[in-house]
């Protein structure tokens, strides 16, 4: 297979590191319904740089949508009938999804694919109906990330290298773990690192997060001397574009191993049940907040779109108010 012009070394990617196939997903739509979802997925993958995943479940959403309409019609979806479809359809699709028991933000994530999905169509000239715009998402509560206390994270990565007998496994655990909270990766951020990437030195890290988009983490040293610590002891000989944590086989590892670690912890050292592998990514930022981090720096660091999902973080329990309030008060201290 010829290489592609202008880059050098090019050749196709070892199994563990190609992007994973969209699964299958079935739709009750005629076969011109069916090709308007093609067309919408492969938009979702080449210009909105969806991952597979994302495109199954938004997949899953619009299913789930055309099953409703199937009885709801009394006939197979096609385009006219997504042409003829009224404010009413949809609210009948939110009173049956209220009737299964769906939670309020699963409500408004269907809703939203069916919103992209009706203006893809609508860009495209396919199908025109504005019936949705009248139709009002469920309002949602605000969530405040969960994160451990910094005793909590501690405890955590000093113990997880007690978890496993295989020094090497035990030592990629750790450096994996040092990641999320020393840098605030994501899960898949850390495993979709390769061996040349590894941060063996201090300084700035180039991360590719969601939607394809760059940042640059700076390095602590105790992150550093994790990976190196694993690197030094891993029995796999790993090439510069093999991935940098990998299982017994050599292959990349499952994020669900990676959770799996963060379940043996919760349960050895008592940990609440929000102590998730995210949880160190949540803490990450939540210390470096109240240690009196810049918002809009943290938004950088980890990488969010909108300032507004960061800020989430700015929610503070009342001991820590009290405390902010003795250290800044001038009459806190008469």
């Amino acid at each position: 297979m010829a290489r592609p012009a202008g880059v050098k070394g090019t050749r196709p990617l070892p199994r563990s590191l190609r992007p994973e196939p969209v699964p299958l997903v079935r739709f009750a739509a005629s076969q011109e319904l069916i090709e308007a979802i093609a067309l919408w997925q492969g938009w979702l993958t080449g210009e909105r740089r969806a991952s597979p995943h994302t495109i199954a479940a938004y997949g899953r959403d619009l299913a789930g949508f055309l099953d409703f309409l199937v009885a709801h019609r009394s006939g197979v979806p096609g385009l006219a009938m997504l042409a003829a479809l009224e404010p009413a359809d949809f609210r009948a699709f939110l009173a049956r999804l209220a009737r299964d028991d769906a939670a309020r933000g699963t409500t408004a994530r269907k809703l939203s694919v069916l919103r992209g999905f009706f203006r893809f169509l609508s860009k495209r000239k396919i199908v025109a109906n504005g019936a949705l715009s009248a139709v009002k998402t469920p309002k949602l509560g605000r969530a405040v990330p969960k994160a451990l206390t910094e005793s909590e994270a501690k405890a955590a990565l000093d113990r997880v290298v007690l978890l496993d007998t295989r020094p090497w496994m035990a030592r990629r655990d750790l450096a994996i773990l040092m990641l999320l909270y020393g840098c605030g990766l994501r899960i898949a951020e850390a495993l979709s690192l390769t061996r040349g990437a590894a941060p063996e030195t201090g300084g700035m890290l180039r991360i590719v997060g969601k939607g394809n988009k760059a940042r640059l983490v700076p390095v602590l040293p105790a992150v550093v001397d994790a990976v190196r610590d694993y690197l030094a002891v891993c029995p796999i000989d790993l090439k510069s574009d093999d991935p940098l944590f990998v299982g017994a086989r050599g292959r990349v590892l499952n994020p669900r191993q990676v959770q799996a670690t963060m379940t043996k912890l919760r349960r050895a050292l008592g940990l609440p049940e929000h102590a998730t592998p995210h949880a160190l990514r949540h803490s990450f930022a939540t210390h470096l907040l109240a240690g009196g981090g810049d918002l809009r720096a943290i938004q950088e660091l980890l990488g969010h779109a909108s300032l507004s999902t960061t800020q989430r973080y700015t929610a503070m329990d009342p001991a820590r108010l009290l405390a902010v309030y003795d250290r800044a008060h001038p009459r806190a201290r008469d």
